[in-house]
């Protein structure tokens, strides 16, 4: 490996390790409380980005599935096309763009106001048009990506992963969802083999 990249590769820890220690001034409690509450009381929740937010907010959906909160990805190109049909009144659609402004998701913001689904939009962009339409916003903070151009979907996506942790630690202690419940639906691999002992 170049010196340089070598020392690219250890920067980029540096880097995220102190955007996550950074993230934590903007934890607002009463806004957190707020999007706990309408995740822990949602019949079904959508999540929706493009991109790297995309797939984070993938990965929400299945955290959320493991601990039996009803939740799917609704790609941008498909809510257009009848998924946002998953969604009902009460329901709620988190919503991840950095900037706030991805033109992708803004028809779709149209359709969960007209059903009367609730919108949680993460993003730095506290005057995004994603912001304005949202019930509750959590803001991102991002230092930089890890890249020497500052361009990738790097520290910004670890950023967002970790807002997703954060919701999915305070839901489990807000349902008491137990062990057992985990067990249950996740018996693969090496961790389903341990909480089936």
């Amino acid at each position: 490996m170049k010196q340089e990249a070598l020392l690219q590769a250890k920067q980029a820890y540096i880097t995220e390790s102190e955007c996550i220690r950074e993230m934590a001034a903007y934890f607002d409690e009463e806004i957190y409380s707020k999007a706990v509450e309408l995740l822990k009381n949602a019949p079904r929740i959508g999540t929706c980005g493009c991109g790297h937010s995309g797939i984070i907010c993938q990965h929400f959906a299945h955290l959320l599935c493991c601990i039996e909160r009803p939740a799917r990805f609704i790609s941008p190109a498909e809510a257009v096309h009848g998924a946002t049909g998953f969604l009902q009144a009460g329901d709620v659609m988190v919503f991840a763009s950095r900037g706030g402004k991805t033109k992708e998701l803004l028809p779709i913001v149209d359709i969960c106001k007209k059903k009367g689904v609730h919108i949680i939009t993460v993003t730095e962009n506290l005057e995004s048009p994603l912001a304005q339409a949202a019930d509750v916003v959590l803001k991102q903070y991002v230092n930089r990506e890890t890249d020497k151009y500052n361009c990738q979907g790097t520290t910004s996506s670890t950023s967002l992963c970790v807002i997703f942790h954060v919701l999915q630690t305070a839901l489990i202690e807000e349902t008491d969802f137990q062990n057992e419940q985990f067990a249950l639906v996740h018996p693969g691999g090496a961790v389903g083999e341990r909480l089936n002992k």
